[in-house]
């Protein structure tokens, strides 16, 4: 009886609302009452490159109800049949880069997703907003910074989204620790720091023409912190070194530390490494003065645990790699980029950040180099909004 006075209504009578950190209910929700956020039409894409990345963005692009796939633009035509069969696309038009003008002035296709070779990537682009297409680009765009900035001037003068596919920006984890340090849940960040451990290792066909660990790697781990935090460093320190012969022999290194420092007092670190034996090893955390956020790595078995002999707890093993660990926010970057094509959302992913990542990465690879401590010179037209607002807040105090 000493419990009957916390006795509540019938749960039949209280409101049933699942937690927002359950997406994947949520996605079943939407599905289920077959919810739209407002009518949209079928829209026609164009996809350049099927490798590493471009078989990613295929899955997500063939299993979506609002896209229908109207080219595949790739060299290898060996690849062709194969992938036709597979995902049983009966009405998609293969073609060799040569022919790629046909996707340009074909007015169905309403977008192109550029996961081809680095190289082809300003080309891509630049011929399919002159052709008044939507892009969605894999980093980078471009292979220099002045490169990457025009090509963001001439989307923006045609009035066409340029997307540059910084996907850990949307997995449900990260964005989830940036809305707690966005909220002020944490105070002021006085640390922040990133680990990011490759698995498996890269081929060294792969690597040569990655661009370098800076370019190719450590851009995301970047992005992230600048994205969470609203700001650029001031400077930059970087210690690198190669550890597998094969590594060092192409001039690029497997083991990074870097030290960001930032102009608000926040100091950033990025913990960096080309192979991982036990999974990929993914882990942000950021530090306040009112307390502490951070995302731990993930399972693809949750909740396992065994026990033999006297070796202790164990669990399943965390993630393998890239296209496993980061598989919601490739999805949710197509959601994305659809959402921003039908007028559902702004683009998120800022120019401005895109340009400071490469400029960011390129101080690190000298940083590298030299053995020096790189100062970095930010002028007013390069801070997102956000930083702008912030130091005008910070001037009055």
């Amino acid at each position: 009886m000493a419990t009957v006075q916390f006795k509540d209504v019938s749960p039949y009578k209280l409101p049933r609302q699942h937690p927002p950190e359950d997406y994947i209910y949520g996605k079943y929700v939407q599905d289920v009452t077959l919810q739209k956020t407002g009518g949209y039409n079928v829209i026609g894409i164009a996809l350049f490159g099927v490798g590493r990345a471009g078989s990613i963005h295929l899955t997500s692009l063939v299993k979506n109800p609002r896209v229908k796939l109207l080219y595949i633009v790739d060299d290898d035509q060996s690849k062709w049949k194969p992938l036709k069969d597979y995902w049983n696309l009966t009405e998609t038009i293969f073609l060799a880069s040569t022919n790629a003008s046909q996707v340009f002035n074909d007015e169905n296709v309403d977008a192109v997703v550029v996961a081809s070779p680095t190289h082809t990537h300003e080309q891509i682009v630049t011929q399919a907003l002159d052709h008044k297409k939507a892009v969605f680009c894999e980093k980078p765009v471009a292979e220099d910074i002045e490169k990457t900035r025009k090509c963001f001037e001439k989307a923006k003068k045609v009035g066409m989204p340029l997307l540059t596919a910084f996907n850990r920006r949307f997995d449900p984890a990260y964005s989830t620790v940036r809305e707690r340090v966005r909220k002020g849940e944490v105070g002021h960040v006085t640390t922040i720091k990133v680990c990011s451990r490759d698995s498996p290792l890269p081929t060294i066909e792969y690597l040569k023409q990655s661009g370098g660990i800076f370019h190719d790697c450590a851009v995301h781990d970047i992005d992230m912190i600048i994205w969470i935090l609203g700001e650029y460093p001031s400077k930059v320190s970087v210690s690198a070194t190669a550890n597998i012969p094969e590594i060092a022999e192409i001039g690029d290194h497997d083991t990074v530390a870097i030290l960001l420092t930032f102009p608000s007092g926040t100091i950033g670190v990025i913990d960096l490494s080309r192979n991982s034996n036990y999974g990929y090893d993914q882990r942000l955390e950021v530090f306040g003065f009112k307390g502490m956020v951070r995302a731990e790595n993930q399972q693809p078995v949750h909740g396992v645990e065994f026990s033999c002999g006297l070796e202790g707890l164990k669990r399943s093993p965390i993630f393998y790699s890239f296209p496993s660990r980061y598989q919601a926010g490739y999805i949710n970057e197509t959601e994305h980029f659809l959402n921003v094509l039908q007028d559902k959302e702004k683009l998120s992913v800022d120019p401005k950040d895109v340009l400071a990542v490469t400029k960011i990465a390129s101080a690190c690879e000298e940083a590298a180099r030299t053995g020096r401590i790189i100062e970095l010179n930010w002028n007013e037209e390069d801070h997102p909004q956000y930083q702008k607002e912030i130091g005008s807040i910070r001037s009055k105090l």
